[in-house]
Formats: C-alpha cells, structure tokens, sequence
C-alpha cells in the first residue's frame, strides 16, 4: 500500500494514541501463565500484539475481546500451555516471537515458530544462545533465523548471563525462562534497558531484583518456581506511537496538540528529553500511574528546534524513536549528531541505512559513518520522494511526518506494516490536520 503526506497547516486538537505495544505483548503472555482469569483494558490492537494473542491461543490459551473493549485471559498457570499442532506464525511481531522463545524454552515439547518475510530476516541467535544455556534446543536458518523449532526443557539451567547488548527482548527472554529455572537467573546489561518485565513479573507475584552496578550497567534476576496471579491490567498509551503527532506538531508553525494517557516510563523517555534538549515545548501534566506504569497527558507546542548531540547511552531508552527524530532533526536548526546506533541495523529494515537513503532523497543532508548519523537541518526540505518503507512501519510513519512538512509531498511504499503497532494512524493524524492520503499505484 502506498501513502502519500501532503503539505499542511498548523496541528491542533486532543488524541488518545493507541496502547503500548511493549506492554501489550507481555501483559498477554503473563496472562497466559497465571492461575485465574486476567482483564486488559487498552490493549493494543495491531497486528503485531494479535499475532502474539494466535499463537497463545494456538497453545490452548482462552483468551477473547470482551464488548466493553477489552480482552480476557484465561490463564493455564505455569504447567498449563499445550505443544501447538501447527507452526507458530507471529507476523512481523519481533518482541512477540523473541519473548515467546523464553516461555517455549521452558516448555516439556517442541514447537516452530515463523513469521512474515521481515522477521524471517532478523536475528535471533541474540536470544537463542542464552536460552540455550540453559538447556533448551533450537533448529533453525543459518544466524539462528526463523523458521526456528524450539524443544524445552523442565527446569531449565539458571544462569548469571551478561548480555553484551542492552536489550529488553534479550533480558526479558531470559528472565521469562528464568520462571522455569532450578534458581535464580540473572542478566546484566551494559546499559538499562526497558524494564517493563521486571515491573509486570514483580506485580503478579514472581521474586525479581534489579541492582544498578558500576559504569551505568544494570542487572535483572528471577527466581524460578513462581505462580503468577491473575490481574486486571492497565495498558498506557505508546510513546513510540506518540511520537509521530509530537513531532508532527512540534515542526509545524502554530500548532498545538494534546495526547493523552502516554506512558511516562523513564526508560522509554530518551526522545522527549532529546527533543527539550533541542527547545521542544512539551508539557507533562496529570502524572499518575496506571499498571504500574508512569503515565501523564502531554501537551505539545510548535517550537524552534536546534541540532544536539545525542549520546550512545540513550540508545536503549529511544531505539524505536530514532527514525522520527532524525525527521525532527532535518527542521532544526544546526546539525544533530546521534551517535551509537548499531542496534537499528537489526530492526525490521536496516533503519540506519533507511532513514539516511531516504532523507537524502529528500534533500536532508545527511552521513552515516560508522554507527553514528548525522543530520543537517535547516528548515523545510524539498521532499517530493518516493520512499521505500522495506515493510518497517517506524520508516513509513516517521517519512509521513516529513512530507507534512516538506515542500513537496512524500510518497510512502509498504505503509500497510503501519497496522502493525498503530492501527487508525492516518484517521488519528489527519484528525488533527494532516493530509495522508492513500497514493495511486502505478
């Protein structure tokens, strides 16, 4: 499917974006593994979060849409899931098939997992060898790629495994295997990542730690044998979603905007401080926590951006919201230099490289060298490209963003992966006052 941004006046209006995709996919899965039933209100809707609900349901799983809205799980408690008659398809859900990994890998039976083209391209050796460790067995293409057959074990091994990445699907793999452990399994991070895991598991009734340790690393332990309790479970707003209208709004002269229920997590948070750090007027108000998450409105102005230097520690707390910012970055003024972003490249497209194709042919100047991209801003710029989103909805809606504000119009191809994490993207967006519009197919 192809989409088209034309150019538009200033942004204005209240929104509710849709619910965290992160949070959605976990708050399924423990579900899944609890004694009782679990409600979910806000859960999110899009493919991704769906697919990982197919393949739960695949292993014996009740779990429906109720119609107040929100969805109902059975759980089947730790010993509960069944082995699956068919493969595993988990679409483009990248956080779903990795974290799934960590469950089936403490599971007394063999099952195959796959997905769309996207995810069969993607790495998962990152996650397989730990989990390996700890006595599970994979099968699957050369890199560890899917389609993967998982054999569990019960127990598992703990382990104490430093992650030479700072990965929430790494950690939260190995932990959720860690519920099936003989111990207490540990993983430390060369920097924190998001912690949604260790917040849901320790609210349902598992034993989780977490240490700050010298030099910025971090560590998450379990302790395996936990019964986890059925809740009833709140999803916040998406700030990765969030930050397209953010950005949109705050590029656009005049406009004022108002989201409400995002999540505030301090390690999801790396974007909204950049973007202050730039001059972004963005306002939190009605701070409150909602499933033990920190959730606020923000309220959002137009503002006069200038270039910064975005240190590679960040990385973790804003890997998703790099391609929008470098959106930010081609309107500031100066030059944003946004080191440490190797991780991109093992996303659903090579993002780094994407975003750096993609803004040049729009006339942003713009480098890539080595893992660090660097932007130079400047005001509108002639936009007027045909874009290749390589099925990576975070390239489609961050390339959108631009052509709202380009001198041109930006042509999207492969914006269908939008529905992905944020179904009703272009009814939301140009309800504030963009001009998406589906392109002719030529």
């Amino acid at each position: 499917m192809k989409l088209r941004a034309q150019p538009h006046a200033a942004l204005s209006g209240t929104a509710t974006v849709p619910g965290d995709k992160s949070v959605s996919h976990r708050c399924l899965m423990f579900a899944a593994l609890a004694s009782g039933t679990s409600r979910i209100s806000g859960l999110l809707e899009g493919e991704d979060v769906l697919a990982t609900a197919g393949a739960l349901r695949a292993m014996g799983v009740d779990l429906a849409r109720e119609p107040d809205g929100g969805w109902r799980v059975e759980g089947r408690g730790s010993d509960g899931l069944a082995e699956p008659g068919d493969v595993l398809d988990l679409g483009n859900a990248g956080t779903g098939a990795r974290l799934l990994m960590g469950i089936l890998a403490g599971q007394p039976f063999t099952s195959v997992l796959s997905g769309d083209a996207s995810l069969r391209r993607r790495p998962m050796r990152r996650v397989t060898e730990p989990l390996g460790l700890m006595g599970a067995a994979f099968a699957g293409r050369s890199g560890g790629r899917l389609p993967l057959a998982v054999t569990g074990r019960r127990p598992l091994r703990a382990i104490d495994y430093a992650s030479p990445v700072a990965s929430a699907q790494v950690k939260s793999a190995v932990l959720l295997a860690g519920l099936f452990a003989d111990g207490t399994t540990t993983v430390r991070e060369p920097l924190p990542s998001r912690d949604h895991t260790e917040r849901m598991l320790r609210a349902m009734g598992a034993e989780v730690a977490v240490e700050d340790l010298p030099d910025g690393a971090r560590a998450a332990s379990v302790r395996g044998g936990a019964s986890l309790a059925a809740q009833s479970l709140v999803v916040p707003g998406d700030p990765s979603s969030a930050a397209f209208p953010t950005v949109a709004a705050l590029i656009t002269p005049g406009s004022a905007l108002r989201l409400g229920g995002v999540a505030t997590n301090p390690l999801r948070a790396g974007l909204y401080t950049t973007l202050r750090e730039m001059g972004a007027r963005i306002r939190l108000t009605n701070e409150r926590t909602a499933g033990g998450e920190p959730v606020a409105d923000l309220e959002i102005e137009a503002s006069d951006l200038g270039g910064v230097e975005v240190p590679p520690e960040r990385a973790p707390s804003m890997i998703d919201e790099y391609p929008v910012l470098a959106v930010a970055a081609a309107f500031a003024r100066g030059r944003t230099v946004m080191r440490g972003l190797a991780e991109l490249r093992v996303k659903e497209s090579d993002r780094l490289a994407t975003m750096a194709h993609g803004l040049a042919a729009c006339g942003v100047r713009v480098r890539v060298e080595g893992d660090d991209l660097t932007v130079e801003g400047g005001g509108p710029p002639a936009g007027g490209a045909a874009i290749d989103a390589h099925l990576d909805h975070r390239i489609a809606m961050s390339f959108l963003v631009l052509g709202g504000r380009a001198r041109e119009p930006v042509t999207v191809e492969g914006a269908e992966t939008i529905e992905t994490s944020f179904p009703g993207f272009r009814g939301l967006m140009n309800g504030l006052g963009c001009r998406i519009e589906p392109a002719e197919v030529s």
